[in-house]
């Protein structure tokens, strides 16, 4: 059964709904962000808000204050989960490394034997803009990053504008929801500070419809004096992170990217001006997503890489050589076999007028396999005799025709 692409994935992600969602593998913390923000507000709803609209506003239109509240609420809420259940940008990762980026190259062993290696260069150079920028290469994902590109460790994937991984909403924060992610932090300060402004609002009702001082007021309320210590602490978070991203908006830039090359100096290619920094942040259109994660897996066929290399592999090197030597002593046996022969005739025709006396006297010698035929079908048939051997040969079969010369003049002599 065919399977999809959500179920092999290599990421460390965390899929809901068939592929439909999309989370990071700390999606636990989703929980306790929503925790954090729903609770404040319940306490407040309930304590500070129906107070509050019976104080300043009868007839029933003080409701404003609490309906403000929850639907505000309800928007950072919304903007949570655009932030993390969507694609933040993850680029596909190939299933082998980009052929026409290979480098062949030989490593020489100790013992000599020149082994054959792909490699990829690490980094090469694009153009953003006229300018060259430098872009690496993944060995996880196979592929050479777009610029503003990273890999998250937590996640597994390389993310295109890769800003964060923000542990709050479990997800990365990318091309695809760093929008979302600033209107959530940005609307997470105002809901503070609209929570810290209504219950110091009703402190303040109190002190004047009592006429007391404040110690008395936050004593009668002490729910909204714990808002207003919440919310003054959580504004330090979230305010101080919402005037950051403000910043990076402002000159285009990163998290990632301001604090690795803060203390590099290098020109930030990507700042076109303040006012076109936001038209490019808020009002451009979403990148669709690269990722279609509910769509079948294609089986690929194998590809082999063939190495263009012009060296022989040991083992051919070796087989060549024992047939240049083996050709080599066959060459040398049928030498010395012709000189054996040219010997033999020389010395039939010197003493042709004894030529019968010898036959026989050689025969009663050497017996009637004769010495001659013997080496040669010794060198012929043998494994492969060296050149040493066969001359020493050599020798002996003269030293036998000499000797029959002589005892056949012996002979004649009688």
């Amino acid at each position: 059964m065919a399977r999809r692409v959500f179920e092999a994935w290599k990421g460390s992600n965390n899929f809901l709904f068939g592929g439909r969602l999309i989370f990071g593998p700390d999606a636990w913390s989703i929980p306790f962000t929503f925790l954090l923000i729903i609770t404040p507000v319940c306490f407040f709803s309930v304590f500070v808000a129906t107070h509050l609209r019976r104080e300043l506003l009868p007839n029933n239109a003080g409701h404003v204050f609490l309906v403000a509240g929850v639907l505000f609420t309800v928007f950072v809420l919304i903007l949570l989960f655009l932030t993390s259940a969507r694609d933040p940008g993850i680029v596909p990762r190939n299933s082998h490394p980009p052929e026409e980026e290979l480098c062949y190259d030989t490593t020489v062993s100790s013992d000599g034997r020149q082994t054959p290696t792909v490699q990829i260069p690490r980094t090469k150079e694009v153009m953003v803009y006229g300018v060259s920028v430098r872009v690496k290469y993944c060995d996880t994902c196979m592929l050479y990053r777009p610029p503003r590109c990273s890999h998250c460790s937590i996640c597994n994937n390389c993310v295109e504008r890769f800003d964060h991984h923000c542990p709050w909403v479990g997800q990365c924060i990318g091309v695809r929801n760093y929008r979302y992610f600033f209107m959530f932090v940005s609307s997470a300060t105002i809901l503070c500070i609209y929570i810290f402004s209504m219950s110091a609002l009703y402190i303040k009702v109190l002190m004047d419809n009592h006429q007391g001082t404040v110690w008395r007021a936050m004593r009668e309320s002490p729910w909204a004096v714990m808002l207003m210590i919440y919310c003054f602490i959580s504004l330090w978070f979230v305010g101080g992170l919402t005037g950051f991203h403000l910043y990076l908006i402002s000159t285009n830039q990163t998290t990632y990217e301001n604090f690795r090359y803060r203390s590099d100096n290098r020109i930030n290619v990507y700042n076109r001006g303040c006012s076109d920094n936001f038209l490019e942040t808020f009002c451009s259109k979403v990148k669709p997503s690269r990722n279609d994660f509910r769509a079948f897996i294609k089986e690929e066929s194998p590809r082999n890489i063939t190495l263009a290399t012009t060296w022989e592999r040991p083992e051919e090197a070796d087989e060549e050589n024992r047939e240049e030597r083996r050709q080599k002593v066959e060459d040398d046996l049928d030498i010395d076999e012709d000189v054996m022969q040219l010997q033999q005739r020389l010395n039939v025709e010197e003493g042709s007028d004894t030529a019968h006396h010898k036959i026989d006297i050689d025969q009663m010698r050497v017996g009637s396999n004769e010495r001659a035929p013997t080496i040669r079908s010794e060198a012929r048939h043998g494994n492969w005799e060296t050149r040493r051997n066969v001359q020493e040969d050599d020798v002996i079969a003269g030293s036998s025709v000499r000797e029959s010369r002589s005892y056949a003049a012996a002979e004649e002599g009688r």
